[in-house]
């Protein structure tokens, strides 16, 4: 049975796991870089079977004017279970009033991007706004 509670960066090592199963090997070259994104993360909530955390969801910005789900992560063998959909919907029912939600994804991600597109979030090209990165 999956259970779904807030965690933090002592989980680093399970964390890491995920990451390395999705092949997410950006997160994995600075542990001490790692640690401070989570410790300065506003938001993780993760799933759990048992003690063991198989996905989870990570929020940085201010919650008010700025959220940012930075991850949304579920390691492949628990995939397709409704877990992601648990833990977006679990952020997006938490910060319902902050002013700018926001969620970056590959652009050739139907899947994604039908995913997000379901929770009635718009693409920055149809809000007229351009997002740029370094």
């Amino acid at each position: 049975m999956i259970t779904y509670r807030e965690f933090n960066a002592s989980l680093l090592e399970q964390v890491k796991e995920i990451y390395r199963k999705e092949s997410w090997n950006a997160y994995l070259q600075d542990d001490g870089k790692l640690m401070r994104a989570f410790d300065n993360s506003m938001y993780l909530l993760g799933a759990f079977e048992g003690d063991k955390l198989v996905g989870f969801v990570r929020c940085v910005g201010d919650g008010e004017h700025i959220l940012v789900v930075q991850d949304l992560i579920v390691e492949p063998e628990h995939q397709k279970q409704g877990i992601g959909t648990h833990l977006f919907t679990a952020v997006w029912e938490k910060y319902e009033k902050v002013r700018m939600f926001l969620v970056i994804t590959d652009m050739e991600d139907a899947v994604d991007n039908h995913f997000y597109q379901s929770f009635g979030m718009k693409k920055l090209t149809e809000r007229h706004m351009a997002g740029y990165i370094r």
